[in-house]
């Protein structure tokens, strides 16, 4: 029997019931410009989804290199439990993390290897969101990606170093935030952590449904948990300062009616009034740099008037589950 030589790079893929985004990224890593035995490719299926098995069987290289393997985490699930079974089994000194709805540039791994050394433990690469001009507010989310400083869409890792602080906490159950807890304990326990611009992969915008900025509120449950575990690094990196208007917007529709009843009524029309001018400058704020469609517009009138309620809900949400003072 003919043993592969051991490869130098894992690339650890998770993977959520999107079989046409993965296919779409698999080709891009398959084609990278390394040598195809010195890299391998995880799959990992987060979604325990036959498609997607079905499309990593079609997407499997006839000669075999590099090596493909796909599996299924055995009980939780989340991003960072997939990316933790990933690089537990991954057979690489070298862990390389990408989304499976990235394309990442052919020259990608070789970029990254070649900007790794023994004095660093990890790095991000280059994301590139394309999106039209003027974006939507969700294209122009995304776009953050390009700014951000450690992400998992492109980031690569010594295994030894994810095996000194073990891997993601797994607590972080969405995409958010997990790729900044680890990155700071990375920093803070193993050592310096960098960038690699030659590093590229392109994060195409999904298409997402109205109202996606509403479900994203829960996001901020899991800031909370990143705020109690490094209080100091979140506010120097992450987010300076609490969303004051989203609380006063909270705090001034809970007072006008309480005012009303108190018989106060002319406060109360102030309270409402307040709160209707921080709304729609909320709004506008939004709409500044943004598309002005009709649906565009109406989308962001109602759902800026929404979003501090589902803000300020999740943030105090977050900070009892964590037992964190946090705002």
């Amino acid at each position: 029997m003919i043993s592969l030589p051991t490869p130098r790079i894992s690339v650890v893929i998770p993977t959520y019931r999107r079989p046409a985004l993965l296919k779409r990224c698999l080709r891009a890593v398959l084609s990278q410009s390394l040598d195809p035995h010195a890299y391998e490719v995880i799959v990992v299926d987060d979604g325990h989804d036959d498609a997607t098995l079905d499309a990593v069987i079609e997407m499997q290289p006839e000669s075999g290199l590099p090596a493909m393997r796909y599996m299924r985490p055995a009980a939780r699930r989340g991003p960072a439990v997939a990316r933790n079974a990933g690089w537990r089994s991954a057979r690489g000194s070298l862990i390389a993390f990408t989304d499976d709805d990235t394309v990442p540039d052919r020259y990608w791994l070789a970029a990254g290897e070649l900007a790794m050394s023994r004095d660093i433990v990890a790095l991000c690469g280059r994301v590139r969101v394309p999106t039209a001009e003027p974006p939507t507010d969700h294209e122009l989310m995304t776009r953050g990606l390009e700014r951000a400083e450690f992400v998992t869409a492109n980031a690569f890792v010594w295994r030894d170093a994810l095996e000194a602080v073990g891997g993601f906490d797994e607590r972080f159950e969405r995409a958010w935030r997990e790729d900044s807890d680890l990155q700071f304990r990375l920093m803070n326990e193993v050592g310096p952590v960098t960038r690699c611009e030659e590093a590229v992969v392109e994060h195409p915008v999904r298409p997402e449904a109205w109202g996606v900025c509403l479900r994203q509120q829960k996001n901020a449950l899991f800031d909370a948990l990143l705020y109690k575990k490094h209080p100091q690094l979140y506010r120097q990196r992450i987010d300076p300062m609490p969303p004051w208007n989203y609380f006063a917007v909270v705090g001034l529709a809970i007072a006008a009616p309480l005012l009303a009843l108190a018989g106060h009524p002319s406060l109360a029309l102030t309270a409402l009034a307040l709160v209707l001018v921080l709304v729609l400058e909320f709004a506008w704020r939004r709409l500044r740099h943004t598309a002005r469609t009709p649906r565009h517009v109406w989308e962001m009138l109602a759902t800026s008037a929404i979003i501090p309620f589902l803000s300020v809900y999740w943030r105090l949400r977050g900070a009892i589950r964590y037992r964190v003072l946090f705002l």
